[in-house]
């Protein structure tokens, strides 16, 4: 389990796969994160992938969300990259910024990586505004890079940080 200042983030388990795919059902979060027909299906499916530690966002003793982690472990490209989906009902409190910063100190410092990356949609301008306030930075747009539920292209915002960069909360550097 990891703490952060208003967060608890902790693996997840099949016990966890209704809160999530409700989440994952609102409008807010499915618009960016899709899903077929039966969510509760890919949630738990998507819980089984062995490559990607995925962990439950709580506040307040429910779940919240869900933040991912992944590595790229070839040493001469090393690095982590993690994905986070918000339950829209808990947005504006500080919740997604505190996750991100928690699971970054725990990459950084009990992984030893150097570098987090993170790909929004370019339109999604609030997931953007999140990231920056832990210290991600643009590194540049990536053209027709996710298709969205409507078929069309959509382009995509590589952005990093490394673990000098990471800002904010009360343990931060």
């Amino acid at each position: 389990m990891l703490h952060g200042e208003s967060v608890t983030l902790r693996p997840a388990t099949e016990a966890d796969v209704p809160a999530l795919a409700a989440i994952r059902a609102t409008p807010e979060v499915h618009r960016w994160w899709r899903g077929g027909p039966d969510l509760a299906a890919e949630v738990a499916r998507e819980l089984a992938d062995t490559d990607v530690e995925q962990l439950v966002i709580e506040h307040e003793g429910r779940a919240a969300g869900l933040i991912q982690w992944y590595a790229e472990q070839d040493p001469d490209y090393r690095r982590a990259g993690i994905d986070i989906y918000l339950d829209p009902s808990v947005r504006g409190r500080g919740l997604g910024p505190d996750a991100i910063r928690t699971l970054a100190r725990h990459v950084f410092d009990d992984h030893g990586h150097h570098r987090i990356t993170i790909d929004p949609a370019v339109a999604n301008t609030a997931a953007i505004r999140c990231y920056e306030k832990v210290g991600f930075r643009p590194v540049g747009v990536m053209r027709q890079y996710e298709r969205g539920i409507d078929g069309t292209w959509h382009d995509g915002l590589l952005m990093d940080l490394l673990a000098d960069e990471l800002t904010g909360g009360s343990s931060a550097p």
